[in-house]
């Protein structure tokens, strides 16, 4: 039977399970009868590779494709979801890997505007109340007068996650929820909304490539490899090394990069270096920050304590008001000149958006770091086929997976685009890369071989500075950690023995 909002529970988590989904793109199966339940109140996690059939999955499920076979069931009944708001109304909401806030407003107005029962005129007096009282339940904050705009990462996932827990929503998809977090805010959060699932208030079904909040959080996980369901069971039951060969399936991960050689002179430093923050309030100060040749400094702190700015201020985005940076002793500027001369390359967070030209091809996003140089007695913008067998080499050297060099390279995966722009980057002498949350929503046979590609880069010789708020790949990478909190540098230690319990404390601001 076939039913509407009217026929299910009032109140509480709901069931929700879908039998024989199958989703086709043409000629092209990217679901292929697909069947799990989510019993009310309990927290399942959605595991697989890019690429694996997840996020058709639950877009099915959401009505944003209708299913070419199959059905769905909400607390035991056949429901019919063609389109977002018939979810909405059954009580089912997502929190995307990608925003989908509002940039121009603040906080408060994108909470008041999401719902249904908004009144053209707004009383904000009492909105305001009705919003304190509301953030007063919830175990962490985001700043409601602030704009989305100005918000860190970490703060617009979380205000992502209240918009859904703020509009009533009972049965909840998180789409790597945790990926911009801290594992303190990840815990927090998570450890939130699963007292949520076991109070019986919602149900939780969660896509993630993170393990340990797998073991931590999740109740069951059900496991899709190209499409298919391969494996589920409860979380009791199964080991990570369980979890990654349902995975993977006969494929193996890049064994990680050996860590070689001994820290050499000094590559990059900052020295009273002074900058306005994202608000134009407050201040990023530097006194001191040194990167050595053959070593990766790594810098761990929770979004939007200045990480973002920094990178800014090395790449030149972001002017300094006082000090100095420089490289090899050389004042460095950030100019591309500068660049090319010093043999200083980054890797920024969103590649696709900071270091990339989305509808361009894959070849010419490969080539912009040589195309008007000279190669073979002429520059590379007159000699397009040098440029394209230079792509090519890249594209095969580094695993990047495209249809085609001429594809947009907007048509790429996540992990692709990582790719390409690593290929890009670590072409030809590198004596500092300066990298932003390389690994940001990979999965792990990217992560696997992204993070290999770093390590070979250090030990080559290069300096590598590491911004990360995933604080096990700054752990797993980095020689030296410094945590950054309020806009400075708060902590430093080696990353050998290094205690996770002092680094959260620092990153917390409380030391």
């Amino acid at each position: 039977m076939i039913i509407g909002q009217d026929a299910l529970p009032a109140t509480g988590a709901l069931a929700v399970a879908t039998l024989g989904m199958t989703m086709r793109f043409g000629g092209f199966t990217a679901l292929d009868d697909v069947s799990i339940s989510v019993p009310a109140g309990s927290f399942l996690a959605l595991l697989g590779e890019n690429g694996a059939g997840k996020s058709t999955l639950v877009k099915c499920m959401m009505g944003f494709y209708r299913a070419s076979a199959g059905q769905m069931m909400v607390s035991g009944r056949e429901v019919q979801v063609p389109d977002p708001r018939a979810a909405h109304a059954l009580g089912l909401g997502m929190v995307y890997q990608h925003f989908t806030l509002v940039p121009s407003l603040t906080a408060a107005e994108n909470l008041v505007i999401s719902r249904r029962d908004t009144p053209a005129v707004i009383d904000w007096r009492r909105e305001r109340a009705a919003l304190a009282a509301f953030m007063d339940r919830m175990p962490f904050r985001v700043p409601l007068d602030r704009p989305v705009r100005a918000l860190a990462a970490g703060e617009k996932q979380k205000l992502e996650i209240l918009k859904q827990l703020y509009l009533g929503r009972r049965f909840l998809i998180l789409d790597e929820p945790t990926s911009v977090l801290t594992p303190d805010e990840a815990d927090e959060v998570l450890g939130h909304v699963r007292g949520l699932c076991a109070a019986g208030d919602i149900t939780v079904l969660m896509i993630t490539h993170k393990f340990r909040e797998v073991t931590a959080f999740a109740d069951a996980v059900s496991v899709l490899r190209r499409g298919r369901l391969v494996g589920q069971g409860r979380v009791s039951d199964l080991s990570h090394a369980d979890m990654a060969a349902m995975m993977m399936g006969e494929a193996r991960l890049p064994a990680p990069a050996a860590r070689t050689g001994q820290p050499g002179a000094s590559v990059l430093e900052l020295a009273g270096a002074r900058a306005l923050d994202r608000s134009g309030l407050k201040e990023i100060a530097i006194d001191r920050l040194e990167v050595r040749a053959g070593e990766i400094v790594g810098i761990a702190g929770i979004s939007g304590n200045g990480q973002m700015e920094l990178m800014e201020m090395l790449t030149g985005q972001r002017p300094l008001r006082a000090g100095a940076m420089t490289v090899r002793g050389r004042p460095y500027h950030a100019t591309r000149t500068e660049e090319r001369q010093m043999n200083i390359r980054y890797l920024p967070e969103e590649p696709l958006k900071n270091a990339c030209a989305p509808r361009m091809s894959v070849a010419e996003n490969i080539g912009f770091r040589s195309f008007d140089t000279r190669g073979g007695g002429t520059r590379f913008w007159l000699a397009p086929g040098a440029l394209r067998r230079q792509a090519e080499a890249l594209v095969a050297g580094f695993k990047v997976k495209t249809a085609s060099l001429d594809a947009p390279i907007a048509a790429l995966s996540g992990g692709n685009v990582q790719r390409a722009v690593l290929a890009r980057e670590l072409t030809g002498s590198v004596d500092l890369l300066v990298i932003s949350n390389p690994c940001f929503g990979l999965d792990f046979t990217a992560v696997s071989d992204i993070r290999a590609r770093i390590m070979a880069a250090r030990n080559a010789g290069a300096a590598v500075l590491l911004m990360s708020e995933d604080l096990d790949e700054v752990l797993e990478l980095a020689d030296r950690v410094l945590v950054m909190s309020e806009g400075r540098i708060s902590y430093e230690t080696p990353a050998a023995g290094a205690d996770i319990a002092t680094i959260g404390h620092h990153m917390g601001g409380h030391a």
